[in-house]
């Protein structure tokens, strides 16, 4: 019997990022309208007072650019203002440029709407506006040593549903934007490389036929964002709040992300997740945040986790989705929830150890069609057999069809089993 040849030790893993998405506590993002600087540094001080090292951060698009040749300046200041207060507080910042959704709202400037709509994925005098807001914003943001860098937007596949849009013309708006951000942000230092990035919702890992492709997802911008929620596909009520599907659905999203991508040392970010009540009901939201971080740290090239979000929405402020009001790890008047105590211990106890994540060397074969995303969702064939392998004890990759026999592939991914849907493991 041929014995195993002896295999070199996994490298040590750069240390993991740990942030999370800033919401203003005072206002929303509509604070945006009477930006204070004090309101934004007493924010700032909670979140680093946390053993975090990164926000995430968000204008709108609207007070940015209100008419489609108009980049108003002081937007643009207030901006530059907000991460420098962030370096203050010792925080590093991905700032996201077209926004575009947030939490079940979508702000468009109106010379998108009503009589002057122009579809902002095709039309190409909105395509090259929307460039030209992130050449302005790398422009402004390139010289800040704090800045992770800059990312089109937050999840801009949420609009696709007023914008009708092609695969083929998403991959067009997406390589016109990415370059614009690239361009504004080349006045960079050298020693101080900035991501370009782009994120979108989770249709476009599962849903069928969406335009928004796996492909685009893994394939373009410096690294991949997921934004595994258990909401998606009812995940957490299909399967319950203490779930190995749900504990385990943002460890899944990473794998699935390392499938798509040509790259098999491509990094993923877990960019957003976060416990949605009544989904993940309060007594639950702890154990939930540690689970779900310990379990996406086990990914090799996870570059890090930033949790949706800082502060809960003020109640004052109406028509919101219920779940969107309790997500903060901090309350709307500034206090400290278990949640946000149960990420900061395990955020404190990941760092005290380096990290060496060994490979996986047990694979499962995807084999879907753009029309048959669903199977990888919660709910679908795919997703079942993964999370049963998982709950097995194994630690599954996820390896396409079209892969599933490139030796050359598999080796660089440390894989040496595959096995199928339905081989009775």
């Amino acid at each position: 019997m041929e014995e195993d040849p002896i295999r070199t030790p996994p490298a040590p893993a750069p240390p993991l990022r740990f942030g999370v998405n800033y919401t203003p506590r005072r206002g929303w993002f509509h604070s945006w309208h009477d930006f204070d600087p004090g309101h934004a540094r007493e924010d700032l001080a909670q979140i680093a007072g946390l053993g975090l090292d990164h926000v995430r951060v968000f204008h709108l698009w609207p007070l940015l650019q209100p008419n489609r040749t108009l980049i108003r300046p002081a937007a643009v200041d207030q901006l530059v203002r907000l991460v420098d207060l962030a370096a203050e507080a010792g925080l590093d910042v991905l700032v996201d440029g077209v926004q575009g959704h947030l939490s079940s709202f979508d702000f468009y400037p109106e010379w998108t709407r009503s009589w002057h709509h122009r579809n902002v994925f095709t039309d190409p005098d909105a395509i090259e506006a929307q460039a030209e807001l992130l050449r302005v914003l790398g422009r402004a943001l390139a010289d800040r040593p704090h800045l992770i860098g800059l990312q089109l937007g937050n999840e801009l596949n949420n609009m696709v549903e007023h914008n009708p849009v092609t695969a083929e013309q998403v991959d067009h708006y997406l390589d016109t934007l990415l370059a614009a951000a690239r361009d504004g942000l080349s006045g960079a230092s050298p020693g101080h490389p900035h991501l370009v990035t782009h994120s979108a919702y989770d249709a476009a890992w599962y849903g069928d036929d969406h335009p928004f492709t796996p492909e685009a997802s893994a394939r373009k911008g410096d690294l991949t964002t997921v934004h595994p929620w258990v909401f998606s596909g009812d995940c957490a009520r299909r399967y319950g709040p203490r779930s190995p599907q749900v504990l385990h659905l943002a460890e899944y999203g990473v794998e699935i992300a390392k499938a798509y991508a040509d790259d098999p040392a491509r990094p993923v970010w877990v960019q957003e997740t976060g416990a949605p009540e009544p989904h993940i009901p309060a007594a639950d939201a702890p154990e939930f945040a540690s689970a779900t971080v310990r379990n996406a740290a086990g990914c090799a090239g996870l570059w890090g986790v930033t949790w949706w979000c800082s502060h809960d929405v003020d109640r004052s402020l109406a028509d919101f989705p219920e779940l969107e009001y309790t997500l903060g790890l901090f309350d709307s008047t500034g206090h400290t929830k278990p949640i946000a105590t149960a990420l900061a211990d395990t955020v404190s106890e990941l760092r005290a150890v380096p990290l060496s994540v060994p490979p996986r060397d047990t694979a499962l074969v995807l084999d879907c069609t753009p029309g048959t995303r669903s199977v990888s969702g919660p709910g679908g064939a795919y997703f079942e057999a993964w999370m049963r392998l998982r709950t097995e004890g194994v630690r599954p990759a996820v390896v396409l069809a079209a892969r599933a026999d490139d030796g050359g592939y598999l080796a660089a991914r440390g894989i040496r089993e595959v096995v199928r849907v339905g081989d009775g493991r």
